[in-house]
């Protein structure tokens, strides 16, 4: 099997433009859309939507490999690390915290060049314990292959399906030297081009040991924020991807295996980022429906638990809300988690579900139209 990267010129990667100009126009045209339409939001509600959609940006990308992330830490860590006055923060891990930090130095530092100095410090923020769950890895550095080639894989332990080679270990230091010089010169292509191109050509190198697919979905996001000029980011790919999975694998194995044409990679590219800008929208629904919620509840005198909980229910509440799991999640008794409820449902915040007894649970009234 011979793969792009041992191509003679691999790294002239070649498309047809009349083939995505309508796309790229439309996914252009929308993007400076979707961003005209959140900034002309109020402060709050800007800050709101930005703190939405980075959280899912940092769960989703961890969740495409396999990693589940606590969605409230996640959550703290970027309010705390971004000045946001937001209630209810909680204390994150050390594997939270390095992944926010790579993340929002992705984003808020996107004017900044990207280098090796800098890659290696966001791997080291991936992997604070230098092991790769309970594997010794190697940290801050490019990858050796002692452990024989790299493979890039999916699916569980036991039933991966290997999907390419990356280039071998010796080649790393002059792949990575051409992708950094090509990253940060300046070129005739679309900026959006730009991000799917660096999103591909990282992943094929995969220089690091673990954590590549995190980092290329960074360095898209920095190549993104850098075709907008700004470091508040209202939507989020790596979210998008996480839904289409199986169709991101099969479009890297597809590409991987193919010629220097990568226009196929490019379209879908585009056409998920334009997913993506649906999901935006959405997001944009929730962060108003949100605002008119608590433009009615705060005329009501609430205590911190009624608060705390709306909230969770607000922002998507996994499962079914029981008296139970209120009382865990506000660390209060049985017995205060059902005056706090019946409290809500007398002021007509809250209504039971149709189940009764044991299976009793509780959501929000329907906010009107």
């Amino acid at each position: 099997m011979t793969y792009i990267h041992q191509l003679k010129d691999w790294t002239k990667f070649q498309w047809r433009e009349d083939t995505l100009a309508t796309k790229l126009a439309e996914v252009r045209h929308r993007q400076g859309r979707l961003i005209g339409k959140m900034e002309g939001l109020g402060f709050k509600l800007r800050e709101e939507a930005v703190l939405r959609t980075l959280t899912d940006d940092v769960v989703k990308s961890s969740d495409i490999e396999g990693e589940t992330l606590d969605q409230d830490q996640v959550r703290s860590s970027i309010a705390r690390r971004l000045g946001m006055d937001v209630a209810g923060l909680v204390p994150s891990q050390r594997n939270v915290e390095g992944i926010v930090e790579m993340m929002l130095d992705a984003t808020q530092n996107y004017e900044g060049p990207l280098t090796t100095d800098r890659l290696f410090g966001w791997h080291a923020a991936l992997f604070p314990t230098g092991r790769s769950g309970m594997t010794k890895i190697i940290v801050g550095d490019w990858r050796d292959d002692a452990g024989g080639p790299m493979q890039v894989v999916s699916g569980p332990y036991g039933k991966e399906r290997v999907h390419y080679e990356a280039p071998q270990a010796p080649k790393l230091p002059a792949e990575m030297d051409a992708f950094l010089g090509w990253l940060e010169s300046k070129n005739a292509n679309d900026p959006v081009i730009n991000a799917a191109i660096a999103h591909l050509w990282f992943v094929t190198i995969h220089p690091f040991e673990d954590g590549n697919g995190r980092i290329a979905r960074a360095i898209a996001d920095l190549a993104l924020a850098r075709s907008e000029g700004s470091d508040q980011r209202f939507y989020s790919m790596s979210s998008q991807i996480s839904a289409e999975r199986e169709q991101y694998y099969d479009i890297l194995e597809n590409t991987q295996k193919g010629s220097l044409d990568i226009t196929s990679w490019l379209n879908w590219f585009l056409s998920c980022l334009d997913r993506a800008f649906d999901q935006a929208e959405e997001t944009l629904a929730a962060v108003l429906t949100k605002s008119k919620f608590w433009e009615t509840a705060n005329t009501y005198n609430l205590n911190d638990r009624q608060r705390k909980m709306l909230n969770r229910l607000l922002d998507g509440f996994e499962g079914k809300l029981t008296s139970s799991k209120w009382a865990k999640i506000t660390k209060s008794s049985q017995d205060t988690a059902s005056r706090d409820i019946n409290d809500l449902i007398e002021k007509g915040i809250l209504v039971r579900g149709a189940a009764g007894g044991r299976s009793t649970s509780y959501e929000l009234t329907p906010i009107p139209e």
